[in-house]
């Protein structure tokens, strides 16, 4: 792009096809017409020509004609075969067909929605009703009404922790999680299944929550939770969740810490700790008496950063075990030493490094963008466009005709052969789109050979589905009436491809002389382009547009 700015005006040229018909060919350079098209929309970018002054008609026409004869040369030079040339043109005509079929400033939005929540750190609680998938409406039928009795007593004034606390121990299960979807780290907890029922119930405590981290069902939950109230009973694909927000405060921003780690043994003994704190009160003595603390650091910690010296890379909340994060983040001046600090693992003398704001949004935008576009938030990413779209091709939904396919969805699973089976002979229409009528079996069919969803609940599997169907169907349409939709996609295409060998060929004739000869160049080099390349103009038609 930085190369067309080069050019002292705008022109956009366009690849004539063959069957211009004579009286619309404004001017042929070297063998090749232009068309009327293209002046007319060079014309309209240009506020510098005035069609009612003929000397400003003509020095334009000399300007643009010029323009084609340099592009002509570079082209007789070959430099249009390049594959460095090739692959340019081939990123910016992808880059810029990828702009007409988006919304970038909708996904901008979407994104900058998701990255100002970064700001400020929640602090959250949750009654957790599990679901265990795929599930159908009939399946969760017991458990929302469970979900929805917990919200009454809440309602009636019971304490949200206490509440929680008593589900969790009268409905434990021997359910081991790992690093669950919610954030929460469960390696060291054992939970055990009451043996009377299979109602599975958690109570959990984040003192650290931030966005992107959970499902965007529960995300979207505790973003529109005001603070110190809690949410109605929330489904996601993992089940049931009635959501408490405490607080709220700014995001500390990130910070950077070296640390040297001296172990507990496993199964430590009180004796054990405090022969492990002397220890590492002895290397903080050290580090006062003027010892480094990286030389300490690969000496005595026991940590694979050892080798390092010690040295973490910056990190924020809720990305470290609590009592090492608040010391870190309660580190001031760079160079500061922490006291011992105590964790599961054993004491850890840190050495504050850095500490930053947390990165702006225009330094994440891009990869936010690509993070969203790649799991179930597009649906937030795309809504703009996939909302304007529909708006353009006319787009009529029939509401009783989704709900006959979703009462199969209560008895079987969307996309598999039972599905399938029962919603094939259905033929009322389930939407309009771009003129034609698209019937329920149609979507079936499409189900069946695309189910492709992280729901586990068979109504949102579904509905995922079915707006993937209409982006497809859009998708489709905007490839078929693609020229005629968006006509000034060529011309930038060939404004793109001409600037660029508008560069090239004028830094090997002119650019690269010293300053005060550029002039003298530039004149010679023309000449020669006038004699060397025929060129014919068509002052029939430009007279024409003068008088319009």
């Amino acid at each position: 792009m930085k190369k067309i700015l080069l050019l002292s005006f705008v022109l956009i040229g366009f690849a004539a096809k063959a069957d211009i018909s004579p009286d619309s060919v404004i001017m042929t350079v070297a063998g090749k017409p232009v068309s009327l098209a293209e002046f007319r929309f060079i014309a309209s970018k240009n506020n510098e020509i005035d069609f009612s002054n003929e000397e400003s008609v003509k020095n334009y026409v000399e300007l643009f004609k010029n323009f084609k004869l340099k592009v002509a040369e570079a082209e007789a030079l070959g430099l249009d075969k390049n594959s460095s040339f090739e692959r340019e043109l081939n990123m910016y005509r992808t880059q810029l067909k990828s702009s007409y079929l988006s919304d970038k400033t909708a996904e901008e939005a979407a994104a900058k929605r998701i990255y100002d929540r970064k700001k400020n750190v929640l602090e959250i609680s949750q009654i957790f009703f599990h679901l265990h998938g795929p599930v159908f409406p009939k399946d969760t039928l017991a458990i929302y009404d469970e979900a929805t009795r917990v919200y009454q007593r809440l309602q009636a004034g019971e304490d949200f922790e206490i509440v929680g606390k008593e589900l969790a121990q009268k409905y434990h299960h021997t359910h081991h999680h790992g690093h669950d979807h919610h954030g929460e780290d469960h390696h060291h907890h054992e939970e055990h299944v009451s043996y009377d029922s299979d109602l599975h119930v958690d109570f959990r405590y984040m003192k650290n929550f931030l966005p992107y981290k959970s499902l965007k069902a529960f995300d979207e939950a505790v973003y529109n939770t005001p603070i110190g109230t809690y949410s109605l009973p929330v489904r996601t694909s993992y089940g049931y969740h009635i959501i408490k927000v405490h607080s709220s405060r700014p995001n500390p921003g990130l910070v950077k810490v070296a640390h040297i780690l001296l172990a507990f043994p496993e199964n430590p003994s009180e004796s054990d700790e405090e022969q492990t704190l002397n220890k590492a009160q002895e290397i903080i003595q050290k580090i006062n008496s003027g010892e480094e603390f990286e030389a300490l650091a690969k000496e005595f910690s026991e940590d694979k950063t050892a080798a390092n010296g010690g040295v973490l890379p910056f990190f924020g909340v809720g990305e470290m075990v609590e009592p090492f994060e608040i010391a870190a983040f309660s580190l001031n001046t760079p160079g500061e030493i922490s006291a011992p600090v105590k964790t599961r693992h054993g004491y850890h003398i840190l050495k504050l490094l850095g500490k930053k704001d947390i990165p702006s949004f225009d330094e994440e935008k891009d990869a936010l963008i690509r993070l969203m576009g790649r799991d179930e938030w597009n649906f937030e990413l795309y809504k703009g466009y996939d909302e304007r779209m529909k708006k353009e091709y006319g787009y009529i939904f029939f509401p009783e005709a989704y709900e006959e396919l979703q009462q199969i969805c209560h008895e079987h699973f969307p996309g598999t052969p039972a599905f399938y089976e029962k919603a094939k002979g259905l033929n009322n229409t389930l939407f309009i789109l771009n003129g034609q009528s698209f019937p329920q079996s149609e979507f079936a069919a499409y189900l069946m050979a695309n189910p492709f969803s992280t729901k586990t609940y068979s109504g949102d599997f579904m509905r995922e589905v079915f707006d993937l169907f209409l982006r497809d169907l859009v998708e489709i349409f905007q490839t078929e009436n693609f020229d005629a939709k968006y006509p000034e996609y060529h011309h930038l295409i060939q404004e793109y491809r001409d600037g660029m060998l508008l560069f090239e060929v004028s830094s090997r004739e002119v650019w690269n002389r010293p300053v005060e000869e550029q002039e003298a160049c530039e004149k010679v080099w023309l000449e020669r382009l006038n004699t060397t390349y025929p060129v014919v103009i068509n002052w029939d038609i430009i007279k024409k547009i003068e008088k319009n």
